[in-house]
């Protein structure tokens, strides 16, 4: 990566934390260990991938980075609250997230299904910030429309769902079209969110250039899930800050159970290959660029 795009991303990763900072509440009442729990897991850990996404996809629009920084928060808040419920002991039981202790066994299990729900919430509540609708006429923000991709992308037929297809598949042999179903909907639906809503930001978009940030969530989105395949089978639980090894213990299908390693590695360099062909010819695409190499040559 370039002096320049570590510059943009870290000023961007700054943002995002100081506004989570702000946005996120303060353990000073009768809701203390709650509001501890949701500083705990939402705070000075993980990629931020999807904050990122949402400001690159915002400058090929000519997004207000006050705006993005919103709608960014809000992604990376219902991405925070699925990691707490995915790792809770009726799901796949995990213990490490982020190098650190996941939220039920730092705090409880009722306190962690309570910061999943906090979560989930205080990010609606953010979409419908005030602050996004304080714009000019020509470009006030489909605030309604933000908020129905957001929940679309987070329920039975996003996130949720494709956590419900991976669980009612634990312990079976799928096929690959069933294994790309079942992350589009866990992984990329709010990967496709985030990047649409960084780009509505600016504005409504037109069908070509919405049509070409779909196409590049779309393969990134699995990119990330490849490359996660492989991070799992081959880097140590140091190296990911979370239990390495788990999908093989857990006998779940995954790209590399299915192609094996190197023909996993192939499939993500032609998804990237795909990524960067699919807004070629949008305006101001560096950073959508670089975030494509960022995901395909992550080492954690």
């Amino acid at each position: 990566m370039t002096t320049e795009f570590t510059n943009w991303s870290h000023h961007r990763l700054s943002r995002v934390e100081q506004a989570l900072e702000r946005f996120l509440p303060i353990s000073n009442d009768a809701t203390d260990r709650l509001h501890t729990a949701m500083r705990y897991v939402a705070l000075g850990g993980g990629k931020r991938i999807r904050p990122l996404l949402a400001f690159a996809a915002g400058e090929t629009h000519q997004a207000c980075p006050e705006h993005v920084t919103i709608v960014a928060c809000a992604v990376e808040l219902v991405h925070a609250y699925s990691l707490v419920h995915d790792d809770l002991p009726c799901m796949d039981d995990d213990v490490l997230r982020r190098g650190k202790p996941t939220c039920h066994v730092a705090f409880d299990e009722a306190t962690a299904l309570l910061v999943g729900d906090s979560l989930q919430s205080l990010a609606f509540e953010l979409l419908a910030h005030p602050d996004l609708a304080q714009t000019s006429p020509h470009t006030r923000l489909p605030q309604v429309e933000m908020i129905r991709l957001l929940a679309t992308a987070s329920g039975s037929h996003g996130m949720a769902g494709g956590q419900a297809i991976d669980l009612a598949n634990t312990g079976q042999h799928i096929s690959l079209a069933e294994l790309e179903l079942m992350h589009q909907h866990k992984t990329g639906a709010l990967i496709d969110a985030a990047i649409c809503l960084g780009a509505m930001c600016g504005g409504p978009l037109e069908a070509a250039h919405l049509a070409a940030l779909k196409q590049y969530a779309r393969a990134v989105g699995l990119a990330f899930q490849v490359v996660d395949d492989i991070l799992d089978a081959t880097a140590s639980s140091e190296q990911l800050g979370k239990t390495a090894g788990k999908d093989a213990h857990q006998l779940k299908s995954t790209y590399v159970s299915l192609m094996g390693c190197d023909a996993a590695r192939q499939f993500a360099h032609s998804l990237h290959q795909q990524a960067t062909a699919a807004i070629k010819h949008l305006p101001h695409n560096q950073r959508l660029l670089d975030l494509a190499a960022l995901i395909l040559q992550r080492t954690s």
